[in-house]
């Protein structure tokens, strides 16, 4: 894969994930909104995973099924578990909890939602993807320009949500200087 075809999927299935997270949303709380860290429509988590599932999982590499799937469920619960970690870590706060769930490790991580993601990520792998390859072959060209600009946008986003979040984590330790939620 070309740094151009990784920053597509990254881009991509982050903001994939953000729509999925919001569908969930609406599904079941009724509402199409579930505040996520980013500002901008971008869910980096969701971008992060099927990154390291496809370079893991290279075509063409005679991964064995039995694998794959053990892969395409570990991958992304540990990037759940660091992610909620490293946000409840540096901001104070907790975007998604599962404490109140069975078998769950830290309120990060739980089996449930790792069977989702197990699921989630094999779709992903056999139908979505081969998509989003022809998608990017369409547009590699335009891509080349408009990517750096995307990403950049990206960056932007994520510079300007972690400004903002540090701000907001110390206020919140000057109104509770104990840090308890």
């Amino acid at each position: 894969m070309t740094a151009g075809e990784l920053g597509f999927y990254f881009l991509l299935y982050s903001l994939f994930g953000w729509l999925l997270e919001n569908v969930y949303s609406l599904f079941t709380q009724g509402v199409f909104w579930k505040e996520g860290f980013m500002k901008g429509p971008f869910k980096p988590m969701y971008g992060v995973a099927p990154l390291l599932l496809l370079i893991f999982l290279q075509e063409g590499e005679g991964v064995r099924p039995l694998l794959a799937a053990l892969l395409c469920l570990i991958i992304p619960t540990v990037v759940e578990g660091i992610s909620g970690y490293l946000l409840f870590t540096m901001f104070g706060r907790r975007w998604w909890d599962y404490s109140g769930l069975r078998f769950q490790l830290g309120g990060h991580v739980c089996l449930r939602f790792s069977l989702y993601w197990g699921l989630l990520s094999a779709l992903m792998l056999k139908v979505l993807h081969p998509l989003v390859e022809q998608a990017y072959q369409s547009i590699s060209s335009v891509w080349s320009v408009a990517g750096p600009l995307l990403l950049l946008l990206l960056a932007a986003d994520l510079v300007w949500t972690c400004l903002t979040r540090r701000r907001e984590f110390r206020g919140s330790l000057i109104l509770n200087p104990s840090g308890d939620e």
